[in-house]
């Protein structure tokens, strides 16, 4: 498992502008489109609490998840961690 997933719709503008922000830095993360795939859906509603897109699921290094919604917060969080 990637320790970033990214919950999203393929035609969702905001989870687009999501998946142009995790290509131009060389991230490994799984992308799951929750629109698509009842597993994926209950995964988002399971452990993020809603039914939302773009959610960023990271998994810490104590085994521990954490979900964020809002594609600009992503972006920040992924610039302030993985910018070179």
């Amino acid at each position: 498992m990637s320790p970033l997933t990214l919950y999203q719709h393929k035609a969702c503008p905001f989870c687009v502008k999501m998946r142009r922000a995790i290509k131009r830095q060389p991230l490994a993360t799984e992308t799951r489109d929750n629109k698509r795939c009842d597993t994926a859906r209950s995964e988002l509603v399971a452990g993020g609490g809603r039914l939302k897109v773009p959610c960023l699921r990271i998994e810490e290094a104590s085994g521990e998840s954490r979900w964020m919604y809002e594609s600009g917060d992503i972006i920040r969080y992924l610039e302030g961690r993985f910018a070179g």
